[in-house]
């Protein structure tokens, strides 16, 4: 299964949206872009596996394999990037401002579900980050997120 993120970056967070064979999945949100910095930048737009992972903080979860120059990065519940995440994917329902969002424990159980059940069937899931329009790691005039 491929699934692709298309961003929209901020000076205060990355927003984005999560489509699965052209249909939306849910938003997500991240830190802003930082040139890759650890646990303080997004991480670098390009095609990363989707595995399941358990942790006692976050039960199971996603994480992506395959991350330049960072391991963990993983997608779990957050509404709020600066205060929540060091690098990770933040699925919500709805943006309420850059890197914000609400609903995330409902987004969170929508992605993970349609993840987990491609992978129970032993079948590969990817994950393509990219930008929304064509120009790299720039916007914030030309957004069209909704911010509620």
């Amino acid at each position: 299964m491929e699934l692709e993120l298309e961003r929209e970056y901020f000076p205060e967070g990355t927003n984005g949206t999560i489509y699965g064979d052209g249909s939306y999945v849910c938003h997500t949100i991240e830190l802003p872009w930082k040139n890759n910095e650890v646990k303080a930048s997004c991480i670098p737009e390009g095609r990363y596996e989707l595995l399941e992972r358990y942790s006692t903080k976050f039960g199971w979860h996603i994480l992506l394999r395959g991350v330049p120059g960072r391991d963990l990065i993983l997608m779990h519940p957050a509404n709020n990037a600066l205060k929540e995440l060091r690098g990770c994917i933040a699925p919500v329902s709805q943006i309420t401002g850059e890197g914000e969002g609400v609903y995330s424990g409902p987004a969170n159980g929508r992605l993970k579900t349609l993840v987990f059940e491609v992978l129970e069937r032993k079948e590969k899931v990817f994950l393509t980050i990219k930008s929304k329009s064509n120009d790299t790691i720039s916007k914030s005039e030309s957004s069209n997120t909704q911010i509620i």
